[in-house]
């Protein structure tokens, strides 16, 4: 599974761990691979990649007769951080793939519904092309807490609201009740200048 952790990998950072723990001490041996493999219930070769991977980090070294001496409790840190880091860095990646996913989605979603809003709308079927514009809201909008009834959007510039994006949330549609909060992205259609118009007027600041 993406994401789970091998099971050998698992064991080097157990032992490490357990080296920071001083339950094995620098200079001392550990148990050959027979036996540790019988205390985590895996296979010999399963044990043999993870002494492996201590190995390469420097933390143990491995005798011609399989014996396993620790070397560094310095090193068992050096590598437990490192896996963290590089965990942190998958779970970033991982997070930004799922938005790119849902943005992704969530625009296939608004733009078949804006094109059936369009075909079911007789003044916005007029509209060629109708330029469908997605305007961010800021912080100190007028606008801001006002409904889509008090803004009388039609008279103040000539567009018409089909959507609210908020956060994930797409609000299709909205009411005449619906209320502007601060940051909404408010998908309005109109002429070839409706941008400008209605991002003017969205924006303005308070007095």
């Amino acid at each position: 599974m993406k994401g789970q952790v091998p099971i050998f990998r698992a064991i080097a950072l157990d032992v490490a761990q357990r080296i920071i723990n001083s339950e094995f001490g620098e200079g001392s041996k550990i148990s050959g691979r027979t036996l540790l493999a019988g205390h985590y219930n895996v296979s010999p070769e399963t044990i043999r990649k993870a002494i492996s991977l201590l190995k390469d980090e420097g933390v143990v070294d491995v005798s011609q007769g399989k014996e396993v001496t620790i070397l560094s409790v310095e090193k068992s840190y050096d590598f437990i951080e490192r896996y963290k880091s590089a965990e942190s860095v998958y779970s970033l990646r991982q997070e930004i793939e799922i938005l790119l996913r849902e943005k992704r989605d969530l625009d296939v979603k608004l733009e078949t519904v804006l094109t059936e809003i369009i075909n079911y709308s007789d003044r916005l079927r007029n509209l060629t092309p109708y330029n469908p514009v997605e305007i961010a809201v800021t912080a100190d909008a007028h606008i801001t807490g006002q409904t889509i009834s008090q803004l009388r959007l039609w008279q103040h510039t000539g567009a018409t609201v089909v959507a609210i994006r908020r956060g994930t949330e797409i609000i299709i549609s909205p009411g005449p009740n619906a209320v502007i909060k601060a940051y909404d992205k408010i998908v309005v259609v109109g002429d070839s200048d409706i941008y400008q118009r209605t991002s003017e007027y969205f924006n303005r600041t308070m007095v």
